[in-house]
């Protein structure tokens, strides 16, 4: 679930304006929203994207963040941004109706598989052994990505600095060997997926083990939504989040159903 990253901030202030009329709750009169300078796009080929990231960070408490969220926003570090592409829409705000889920063949197929780990919450601190399974999985997963190239001060960056609740999860096997590892947001009414990573063993499901694990949190927590962060129909590594159904995506600043959304 790799985040788009708005690692290429140059301050430079966005000549569009936001549209505060979704975000009522927020103090609008002291947040600012910033347009980063164009970056490589790392999910669509020979295409450059930018984001939207709103500051200052510290004042984006987690009251504020759940707001963001639901119009669109989600987090990588400290900075909380969205998707503002000159000429492209592809990427899509989705979130999962958790109380009406229910797996398919192929998805309790991979809580059978992945059924014997269990899961241990740690702070947000680096961990050598998580750094490196970290390594592995963007060697293995997206390689070529620049994430595959990420320092330790990179990876502390984007995944362990935060200013609103946030969970690390492990998940280890019985013989306790470090499989994956999980962090997830809490907001006010679900969670936000922020990033998973796991050991790149092929023909596992842990991808798909780790949402199902996710959705049954965030029903346990008597919440409505898990957030899956970006959907990309054109992308191999983000098409699959509209499997877990029913789901919801963000357009025009509304929540619509699934079933409401164009084919093409």
């Amino acid at each position: 679930m790799q985040s788009i990253n708005p690692r290429s901030l140059t301050g430079c202030r966005s000549e569009r304006e936001f549209n505060v009329t979704q975000l009522n709750d927020l103090p609008v009169n002291i947040i600012q929203f910033y347009a980063t300078a164009p970056y490589a796009c790392s999910y669509l080929d020979h295409r450059q994207a930018r984001s939207q990231v709103a500051t200052p960070p510290q004042l984006i408490n987690a009251d504020v963040y759940s707001t963001l969220v639901k119009s669109g926003f989600r987090r990588s570090g400290e900075f909380t941004y969205r998707p503002y592409c000159d000429d492209c829409h592809a990427c899509i705000p989705i979130r999962v109706r958790v109380a009406e889920f229910s797996p398919n063949r192929s998805q309790r197929r991979a809580l059978l598989k992945h059924s014997n780990l269990y899961t241990t919450e740690h702070e947000l601190s680096f961990l050598p052994e998580h750094y490196e399974l970290y390594q592995r999985y963007q060697q293995s997963r997206h390689a070529g990505g620049g994430m595959d190239q990420d320092s330790r001060e990179q990876y502390v960056q984007f995944l362990l600095q935060s200013r609103v609740n946030t969970r690390l999860i492990e998940f280890r096997d019985e013989d306790y060997r470090l499989k994956m590892v999980s962090l997830i947001d809490i907001l006010d009414d679900g969670y936000s997926s922020v990033y998973t990573f796991y050991e790149p063993e092929p023909s596992s499901s842990y991808g798909t083990y780790n949402v199902l694990w996710q959705l049954d949190q965030v029903k346990k927590a008597g919440l409505a939504y898990l957030y899956l962060g970006y959907w990309i129909r054109e992308s191999r590594k983000m098409a699959y989040k509209s499997n877990f159904r029913p789901f919801e995506v963000h357009m025009n600043h509304a929540w619509v159903n699934e079933t409401d959304i164009s084919p093409s």
